[in-house]
């Protein structure tokens, strides 16, 4: 008899061991050491309602810190987490926003209240395991005050 090596077994083992072997492989993790001196707290009023819905919904993907959920250990979540926050923050990084020029702070604003009023953040993705992170009509409404707040102290 003459035996494939393309059966079943023989892929899946090879499968089992390259997620065994991707295991091992490590990215790096969105925890900075020291508070930044340029988040937009440090700069601008954020009412405490604010901070903790920006930090619920937000903070995770879009400033210095991320908080890791025990899933995040596995490869290939591992990648795909690490993707996902680096694009976060190249789009916007609370931690950051004192960095930005007056005419991209006010781009940025106007993004987090059309993204928000729009439901397009926080994403789905990740509101259906992080249901905390869910706004709410009257978060939504907080926010969008807050952000028409800052954008006239900065013009």
């Amino acid at each position: 008899m003459n035996k494939s090596i393309f059966n079943i077994k023989n892929i899946l083992t090879v499968v089992l061991l390259i997620f065994i072997g991707i295991q091992f492989i490590d990215v790096k993790k969105n925890i900075s050491q020291n508070p930044s001196t340029n988040a937009i707290e440090n700069h601008y009023i954020v009412p405490s309602k604010v901070q903790s819905l920006l930090k619920t919904s937000c903070y995770d993907c879009h400033s210095n810190n991320t908080i890791y959920p025990s899933y995040s250990k596995i490869q290939p979540v591992k990648w795909w987490l690490a993707d996902h926050v680096n694009s976060g923050k190249r789009h916007l990084n609370f931690d950051e926003f004192n960095t930005y020029s007056r005419e991209k702070k006010l781009k940025k604003l106007n993004e987090i209240a059309e993204t928000i009023k729009e439901g397009e953040m926080p994403l789905t993705s990740y509101t259906v395991i992080h249901r905390k992170a869910i706004l709410s009509a009257s978060d939504q409404s907080e926010i969008e005050r807050w952000v028409n707040e800052i954008k006239k102290e900065i013009k």
